[in-house]
């Protein structure tokens, strides 16, 4: 499902047909996202299943926000879950990809995105091996390693921002989640509260 802040949720249907109805009117704009990871074996609370099943649920659900919002660059983060989704998804859909990362591109994979049930390494290796190709992948240095997510996430916003100037573009931030806090230090939530005070409207994917 999906969500704008002050609106219901929408079924799977009802996003169809707003791709319909919305086809050759989009406008263009610039997605900054970020999102949940997918669930580790032993997680307690659920957020993100790491089922065959709900990934493929989630993934549709991005692969249609990207269209219905008239999506024409996506910039986020690569870890696995959402953003490798949206990635993949970005990349099918022939649009624009810039990845930011915290640390480089060994040391990211091994935490953030092979520590996780699923096959999400070779995805990574092949969407950074493009990005990188197209000169979009930018590893920013952290003030700190406490930070360091934090920072991408704000840097994610700031280069979509920078890119809609530059393109003349509108911009929207989209958080693929769960709807929940998790409370201090909910990067999601946090990614969420930054763009809106940079005055970015707000989209939600839910995973659950």
């Amino acid at each position: 499902m999906v969500k704008t802040p002050g609106s219901n949720f929408f079924s799977y249907e009802q996003l169809r047909c707003a791709r319909l109805l919305s086809a050759g009117t989009e406008w263009p704009m610039i997605i900054a996202l970020a999102g949940r990871r997918v669930d580790a074996v032993d997680a307690k609370q659920h957020r993100f299943p790491a089922t065959p099943k709900n990934v493929e649920i989630v993934r549709e659900r991005i692969r249609i926000i990207l269209q219905t919002q008239g999506a024409t660059v996506l910039v986020s983060s690569a870890a696995c879950g959402a953003d490798l989704l949206a990635l993949s998804e970005a990349g099918t859909l022939g649009l624009r990809r810039r990845i930011v990362l915290p640390y480089d591109r060994k040391k990211f994979r091994a935490t953030s995105v092979t520590d996780r049930p699923g096959e999400w390494g070779a995805l990574y290796d092949e969407v950074l091996n493009e990005v990188e190709k197209d000169g979009d992948l930018l590893v920013i240095q952290p003030t700190s390693e406490d930070a360091a997510y934090a920072e991408t996430n704000h840097v994610i916003v700031d280069e979509a921002l920078s890119l809609g100037l530059e393109l003349q573009q509108s911009v929207t931030a989209v958080l693929v989640w769960d709807g929940e806090s998790r409370g201090e230090g909910d990067l999601t939530n946090e990614f969420g509260v930054y763009a809106r005070n940079k005055s970015v409207p707000v989209a939600d994917v839910m995973t659950l």
